[in-house]
């Protein structure tokens, strides 16, 4: 990306979790990391123990209603199918909030490991370069997105998480991913958000906004931004490249 002053910027779509034995790097990539004055990431500090206890502290309220019956009748089945192949039951979920619920699901069902997810091995090699690295977010600011949404959201959100299960749609998302096909990634994650304009809003619209300044402000500075966020914020509708796209900034895809 380049701004109206000329200054340069490179974004780069990402997938939080991979299989261990998936090689995505290329000789481009490597070159334009090179180039980079700042990795900007979704979250600097991945620490996965300080984001499971944070979950559990937002999460945690007694007395929930058993988790199928926070989903509509015709939307039992496929969370249910969902439950199973997690080896969970209402039982785990007694206290837990519905959109926690939804992630631990999605978690313990994903294709790949978070321990080989784009971001951490950017981090990694950021780190060993001596590359500052700077987040978008903080697990905090993004976990209270997820623990403010109504009720009505969180479980469009699980019933969201049950379907894109029973499609296989990760796996889908995968392929689109190494392939480059962002056309296909940008229409997964409109469809995936199409039935709740409230888990549009706040889980995509409204932070593609906030990074979209973010970003701008480091390009202007001219640091020279490495920005690597997840692929979906980056293709289909007002993702973030349309939105730097209408402040002036020219987009030019390079793999």
């Amino acid at each position: 990306m380049t701004s109206p002053s000329g200054e340069m910027g490179w974004l780069f779509g990402t997938v939080h979790a991979l299989p261990s034995d998936m090689d995505w790097g290329t000789p481009l990539l490597d070159e334009t990391f090179d180039q980079a004055g700042v990795l900007v990431v979704e979250i600097a500090d991945l620490d996965a123990s300080y984001g499971r206890r944070l979950i559990a502290d937002l999460s945690t309220t007694p007395g929930q209603p058993p988790l199928p019956d926070r989903v509509d009748d015709d939307e039992r089945p496929a969370l249910l199918a969902l439950m199973d192949d997690a080896g969970m039951d209402s039982d785990d979920f007694a206290d837990v909030e519905t959109w926690a619920a939804a992630l631990t699901l999605s978690g313990a069902t994903r294709v790949g490991d978070p321990r080989n997810g784009v971001d951490r091995t950017l981090i990694s090699v950021a780190g060993s370069a001596g590359l500052e690295v700077i987040g978008l977010e903080t697990y905090g600011a993004q976990l209270s997105l997820f623990d403010t949404l109504s009720e009505a959201a969180q479980s469009d959100l699980l019933n969201g998480v049950a379907e894109a299960h029973a499609r296989q749609s990760e796996g889908g998302m995968l392929v689109a991913w190494v392939t480059g096909d962002a056309d296909e990634m940008g229409e997964q994650v409109n469809a995936s958000l199409a039935g709740s304009p409230e888990l549009r809003r706040v889980l995509l619209v409204d932070r593609n906004r906030d990074w979209t300044l973010q970003i701008m402000r480091l390009v202007d500075a001219g640091r020279a931004p490495f920005v690597a966020v997840g692929a979906g914020h980056l293709s289909g509708e007002e993702s973030v490249v349309q939105m730097l796209q209408a402040r002036g900034y020219e987009t030019r895809r390079i793999q």
